[in-house]
């Protein structure tokens, strides 16, 4: 038999399998996009951190077809074993639940003399482009099937998709209602465990109710269209859907939104309420809403470099306050895939010349803060290197022959500023707490304490202007409540490490400025002059306010004070009731006024003070 006949033979045998209904291919596949979350697809299975097996095997005419998934990869591959030269094995991913799906990812043939193949490895979720996806592992061998889907179900703890709403937690309604011929459709949440359903009420029989879920603030649903889609049933009059989560933590998907909708048995149109996000607790729901703009395969929150790094630490923050392990990844994830080289208009407009060092010394400072977090949080040496590191470089601008010290702003050398002496000092205090046997950094914080002190960079109503002019007096420009912070911080640490009541009380003049003062705080709400009016804060002073509140937020512990605390808890409950939507996204201005910013630095500042309020 000829080659071309043998060919034309295996296609007709094919053909006739499908019209039997055996083959599992009634849709065209689409073109495949190359996704990267943790890795980038075609990774080699070798690499693989686990080798699962989650869905069964199946047997195609003596081969044995088995799909292959590493949840610590989020990535899954296909095998074909006991076949011959020429059989084929791939994978199918779907985005919208099977309905389509791009087909032959990996596709591979079995070579000669050998008796199997595999693909290699595809991701499973596109955290990056807010995609759930569906995986399946597909094989020809004198005929085409495919396994299950792998992951048809959303998990988050102990509750997944389909779950009885009778074992809810709680039933909170977030939103109103929506109403549709007389029509009530509602959505229900379960907060604690990030649960929701949807009910239809008032209604007759055939009306439907179901929920929609979207990992993309509602833009899009494909993958959560119709869930649980319910009937009223005859002589009912209304009907409930199961509950479904809306946190993927194994695919890396999180603050994913929910909304119900319903229809009315004689019409075609539906109607649907907000789209909501759970809260578990303010901070939990602060922090899902961050991690939707965390970028996992780069490691970083896009566009922003020091930004990330303030970002970054305020997720550790929230996890020691908080107890919650959710975001632990995070930490690794950030510090390994940002260590190294980037040019310049990469991570930032300078280039990035490893260990997170550029021209810009207060960008590097900030770093030097986020991994000594990380240290105090996780005990990994590595994060205290790298924070002496940093810390060593910042170091080098240390001049006296300027101004009889402080650290220059740039490597240009062109302003002595406070935010990178005020880092500088955060930074070498508590480096002095934490490096055993320490004879150089407590020595350097005391020099750098004993400058800013006489520096003129705090004023004469004990507000920290942004920094010094070339004659070296205070510039008189804009009092920013980081610039506040950050010395509320720094002098906080310095009686912590020394036991010296001055710098306890500099902090605290530093702070009870700060809180009685409208140059900061405007009707007992933390406020930046760019909060004010018709006013925008750019994107370096969105994240100005969370700063604050993570310093003063230790000065309230270390002294106990009432007041103190009472401010965080103010703060807090004005940014949850007046400046948080529906998704718990929350703005630039905690006094909730117009007009308002929104991204994810004001959620990382937002976030810095919920933490700050004990994390409720």
């Amino acid at each position: 038999m000829s080659a071309r006949l043998h060919r034309l033979l295996r296609g007709l045998l094919t053909l006739a399998i499908a019209l039997a209904g055996l083959a599992v291919l009634p849709a065209p596949a689409r073109a495949a996009t190359p996704v990267c979350a943790l890795a980038c697809d075609t990774l080699d299975p070798s690499k693989a951190q686990r080798d699962t097996f989650p869905v069964p095997q199946v047997n195609l005419n003596g081969r044995i077809l088995r799909l292959h998934v590493s949840d610590p990869d989020d990535m899954a591959w296909a095998s074909i074993d006991n076949g011959v030269t020429g059989d084929a094995v791939w994978l199918d991913r779907s985005w919208d639940r099977g309905a389509s799906w791009d087909g032959l990812l990996g596709k591979a043939s079995i070579p000669g003399t050998w008796t199997g193949t595999r693909t290699l490895m595809y991701n499973l979720t596109d955290p990056v482009g807010h995609r759930r996806g569906w995986v399946r592992a597909c094989a020809d061998a004198a005929g085409v099937t495919c396994t299950d889907w792998v992951y048809p179900k959303v998990c988050d703890g102990s509750f997944c998709d389909g779950a009885d709403p009778a074992t809810a937690a709680g039933d909170d309604r977030p939103v109103p209602s929506t109403t549709l011929f007389g029509r009530t459709i509602s959505l229900h949440v379960d907060q604690k465990n990030g649960m929701a359903w949807g009910v239809i009420g008032s209604g007759g029989t055939g009306d439907e109710i179901w929920l929609d879920r979207s990992w993309d603030n509602g833009a899009t649903w494909p993958e959560g269209s119709s869930l649980g889609r319910t009937r009223v049933s005859a002589g009912k009059t209304s009907a409930r859907t199961a509950m479904f989560a809306t946190r993927d933590p194994r695919g890396l998907l999180f603050g994913g939104a929910v909304r119900a909708c319903g229809r009315e048995a004689a019409h075609q149109e539906g109607s649907c309420t907000a789209w909501v996000r759970p809260a578990p607790s303010r901070a939990r729901g602060a922090a899902d809403a961050l991690m939707a703009s965390y970028q996992p395969y780069e490691g970083w929150w896009r566009s922003s470099w020091w930004n990330s790094a303030v970002a970054v630490t305020s997720l550790i923050d929230f996890a020691q306050r908080t107890g919650r392990h959710d975001y632990d990844w995070v930490i690794a994830r950030t510090f390994e895939q940002n260590r190294g080289t980037f040019p310049a208009g990469v991570r930032s407009s300078d280039a990035v010349e490893g260990h997170f060092i550029s021209r810009a010394i207060d960008d590097a400072a900030w770093w030097g803060v986020a991994w000594l977090t990380a240290y105090d949080y996780t005990h990994e040496r590595r994060y205290l290197n790298e924070a002496v590191t940093i810390a060593d470089y910042v170091h080098q601008y240390w001049d006296t022959g300027t101004c009889g010290g402080g650290v220059w702003w740039d490597r240009e050398r062109t302003y002595k500023n406070a935010v990178t002496n005020g880092l500088y000092l955060w930074l070498t205090t508590s480096l002095h707490s934490r490096v055993p046997g320490d004879t150089v950094w407590g020595g350097r914080a005391a020099t750098a304490a004993t400058w800013y002190l006489n520096s003129g960079l705090i004023n004469g109503s004990g507000l920290v202007n942004d920094g010094l002019t070339g004659d070296c007096r205070n510039n008189g420009q804009t009092v920013w409540s980081y610039n506040q912070g950050l010395a509320i911080g720094a002098f906080t640490q310095l009686w912590r490490s020394t036991g010296k009541g001055q710098y306890l009380d500099t902090a605290r003049r530093l702070a009870d400025a700060a809180t009685s003062s409208t140059a900061l705080t405007r009707d007992g709400v933390l406020t930046e002059s760019c909060d004010t009016g018709t006013n925008a804060c750019d994107d370096n002073q969105k994240q100005f306010k969370g700063v604050f509140m993570r310093h003063f937020a230790d000065l309230a512990d270390a002294t106990g004070s009432a007041a103190y605390r009472t401010y965080l808890t103010k703060q807090a409950d004005s940014i949850w009731s007046t400046d948080r939507d529906s998704l718990n996204r929350l703005g630039q201005r905690w006094a909730g006024t117009a007009p308002n910013q929104v991204d994810w630095r004001t959620q990382a500042s937002a976030l810095g003070a919920l933490t700050a309020a004990d994390g409720r």
